[in-house]
């Protein structure tokens, strides 16, 4: 069955034809990615994917939306675009369709993506396993956190709000970065920290402490010095990152009772070299009595070139073969 696969965005929705059969993708052709501000609705940007094609769309559709899926009414955050679900057959012409979490999205891909679409970064360098609970982190925009349960020859996936569980300091850096951010916030989450943003309060503590002066800069800035290597400050606040990332994906795997742990989105990418040299790797396993176990978790990172357009037609997939 031939699908129209979306991932919607605050700034780009990303398009693509997909093949899906029994319950899985078979393939998935070339993105298409729009600006989200060159069009006026999602469904004229829909349109406007049509007329690029040049060919008529098929009359089903997944769509992964950066938000809550849930209501008559799916609001974005960062673009002005509505979508009724409702009237998705009306509008799009698709008698078929599934609309879900963007980040729901990523763990059906985590849960469908073949093995040389994983890399290794601690742990046993083993395959996924097909049975138990898989934790799902992205650190983006915010900190998307799901849960992949496969079982049986099957898998279900549940979106969580785990990246706004507290934030524990580990060390007198860390117990510096809360102080800063408690100013601001009642309550510091693992967003606060290990989200893309985060990057900013980490560095201007850093600086803080080395009583350096500091130009304020935006975290894309910070994060295109410190992974260049061309301000050492930044660099360090890259580091640190990593750290705290670990600290903060094996508290989420220790709570899940994970059998693993894959991180996923583009930040995640952009940072793999750093996190398999940093010490990642050694603050995921550092749970105390349950060391052991930490170690014994194999933890990829998830490298598919589209993981929300193929884990959108995944979720499609899998919602029409029960």
């Amino acid at each position: 069955m031939q699908l129209v696969a979306v991932d919607i965005g605050g700034t780009h929705a990303r398009f693509a034809l997909a093949e899906v059969e029994q319950g899985r993708v078979v393939s998935l052709g070339e993105a298409v990615t729009l600006k989200t501000a060159e069009h006026g609705s999602f469904q004229l940007a829909w349109e406007e994917f049509g007329r690029t094609l040049g060919t008529p769309l098929p009359k089903a559709a997944a769509i992964a939306v950066a938000g809550p899926v849930g209501g008559e009414i799916i609001r974005f955050t960062n673009n002005p675009w509505i979508i009724r679900p409702a009237l998705i057959p009306e509008k799009l012409g698709a008698d078929d369709y599934v609309v879900v979490n963007d980040f729901a999205a990523v763990a059906h891909a985590v849960a469908q993506a073949a093995p040389e679409h994983f890399v290794h970064l601690t742990g046993p360098d083993t395959p996924l396993p097909e049975e138990g609970v898989i934790s799902v982190v992205g650190p983006g925009t915010g900190l998307g956190v799901a849960q992949l349960w496969r079982y049986g020859g099957t898998y279900r996936v549940q979106p969580t709000e785990g990246g706004h569980i507290d934030f524990a300091p580990l060390d007198g850096i860390e117990d510096a970065i809360f102080a800063r951010l408690r100013k601001r916030h009642r309550r510091v989450s693992a967003e606060r920290v290990v989200a893309g943003p985060g990057i900013v309060d980490i560095y201007e503590t850093l600086a803080a402490i080395e009583g350096k002066p500091f130009t304020p800069r935006t975290d894309k800035e910070l994060w295109t010095l410190g992974m260049a290597g061309e301000d050492s400050l930044a660099a360090a606040a890259v580091d640190r990152f990593c750290l705290s990332l670990g600290s903060v994906a094996g508290d989420l795997a220790l709570a899940h009772g994970s059998a693993a742990l894959v991180m996923a989105g583009g930040l995640g990418l952009r940072i793999k070299d750093v996190l398999l040299t940093s010490g990642f790797a050694e603050r995921f396993r550092a749970k105390g009595r349950f060391e052991g176990i930490m170690a014994a978790m194999p933890v990829r990172l998830i490298t598919h070139p589209q993981p929300g357009l193929f884990g959108a037609a995944a979720a499609f997939a899998q919602a029409h073969t029960r």
